[in-house]
């Protein structure tokens, strides 16, 4: 196994997470060190079991960080790449593994290159860097202060791979890739395989939110992408008590795992928070539960380890209440949510002493219309692990193979001679057993 299987990612958004301002800083300003704050939350991660820490986009930007204007430079409202560089090396120090979010689909309007194609238009060297679309150009998915990227343009790929060998060289392991769907296959192919040819060890998953999956890792290079249908999968068939919805998204799940391990998570920095987006609060429990016991590489988006609530709206500023600021250490937090904190913890154990279930099938037993169960197997793992989840408010039961079950966590018991889990009502259940039972 090489260090992507054993990843789980702390997710944080930079800017909002450390209160940045809401607009890039005037000309002159003085810098903002505060990337600095985040080596205090080291400790945090590591103590929720992760071993990686995702960074939402940290170069210099209009706004919200998507709209970069210098892929080189560290955002002023975050400090320096001295900042950066050093958050890097103290997170290494604790084996943590720092991921990156690279804009390449589109920038801000205030980016050189663009800026200088507006000013001069064809007598630009940049001119090729961008599509014109009538008066102006081509922007992303209607919002004219995002201007796409000419992925058609060779110089547009150079200047990708060196910003990705620029930072790798200072130590990150990987990227995320932010709208990776809207950005041509061969592109990123191209990209991948010249920065591979320096850093054979760098990690790029892809933000992919529907389409094929599979085939941005076998034509793109991509290592992973974000796994949007298992997503949506467990929240709406907990809400909906509808089982038969999760276990149609296990049966595709698998389908990608011959290929790749997915990006798995319950929550993210474009999403309503999970505390808020479930409607029974002792589902919440369901929603781990799936998240750290499937095949994949998990991520944890930061607060949610905490039962932060958020809802995102779909107006100016309407993902603000899923990106606060959070204060600058961790024992600032007080006891809210402390709770849901151990049951990550939990969770993230079982899922450390079993590694094998990064790429881990699932085979579904019991599936009616308020219980599931499934048990987990990999070629060589040497033991099975079975789940059940009951959604309903009144206790049932469910079945798995006959076996020396060991229960692991949950709030049910379990037969073993005839494989029956007796769950209390919205309970849950997770157990081990040596050998294959799947």
């Amino acid at each position: 196994m090489s260090w992507p299987d054993h990843a789980i990612w702390w997710h944080v958004h930079p800017l909002s997470f450390l209160g940045a301002e809401a607009d890039a800083l005037s000309a002159g300003a003085p810098v903002r060190h505060r990337l600095p704050v985040l080596a205090d939350w080291l400790d945090h991660l590591v103590g929720l079991g992760c071993n990686g820490l995702a960074l939402g986009p940290v170069f210099a930007a209009e706004t919200h960080g998507y709209d970069t204007t210098d892929h080189f430079r560290v955002d002023p409202r975050l400090g320096t790449e001295a900042d950066l560089v050093e958050l890097i090396d103290r997170a290494a120090s604790r084996g943590v593994r720092v991921l990156l979010d690279g804009v390449f689909n589109h920038v801000g309007r205030s980016f050189a290159p663009f800026a200088d194609v507006a000013r001069r238009g064809t007598d630009s060297p940049y001119a090729d860097w961008f599509v014109p679309e009538g008066d102006d150009f081509r922007t992303f998915e209607g919002h004219r202060h995002l201007v796409t990227l000419n992925h058609a343009s060779p110089a547009v790929a150079d200047h990708v791979v060196e910003v990705l060998g620029h930072w790798l060289d200072r130590g990150v392991a990987g990227w995320r890739l932010d709208a990776a769907y809207a950005v041509p296959r061969p592109f990123w192919r191209t990209v991948t395989d010249r920065v591979r040819s320096r850093h054979p060890g760098a990690w790029f998953s892809g933000e992919v939110i529907h389409g094929d999956y599979a085939a941005y890792v076998v034509e793109g290079g991509l290592d992973t992408v974000t796994q949007y249908e298992l997503w949506k999968a467990i929240w709406s068939s907990l809400n909906d008590r509808n089982p038969h919805e999760l276990a149609w998204a296990l049966k595709r799940h698998n389908a990608m795992l011959d290929t790749f391990a997915p990006q798995t998570f319950v929550g993210n920095h474009d999403v309503t928070r999970v505390a808020s987006r479930l409607e029974e609060p002792g589902h919440l429990a369901h929603a781990l539960t799936v998240l750290f016991t499937v095949g994949g590489t998990p991520s944890v988006y930061a607060g949610d380890e905490r039962a932060r609530t958020g809802v995102k709206e779909d107006r100016v500023g309407g993902d603000d209440a899923i990106r606060p600021a959070f204060p600058a250490s961790p024992s600032e937090l007080g006891a809210d949510g402390l709770a849901v904190q151990r049951l990550h913890q939990t969770l993230v154990g079982v899922r450390r002493r079993h590694p094998w279930l990064v790429r881990a099938q699932t085979r579904v037993h019991t599936l009616d219309n308020t219980v599931l169960s499934y048990t987990l197997a990999a070629p060589d793992a040497g033991s099975t692990l079975a789940v059940a989840l009951n959604f309903g408010p009144a206790p049932a039961t469910a079945g798995i193979p006959a076996a020396e079950w060991t229960p692991v966590a949950g709030d049910a018991s379990v037969d073993s001679a005839t494989g029956t889990v007796s769950l209390p009502a919205t309970g849950w259940f997770i157990a081990t057993t040596s050998g294959i039972h799947n």
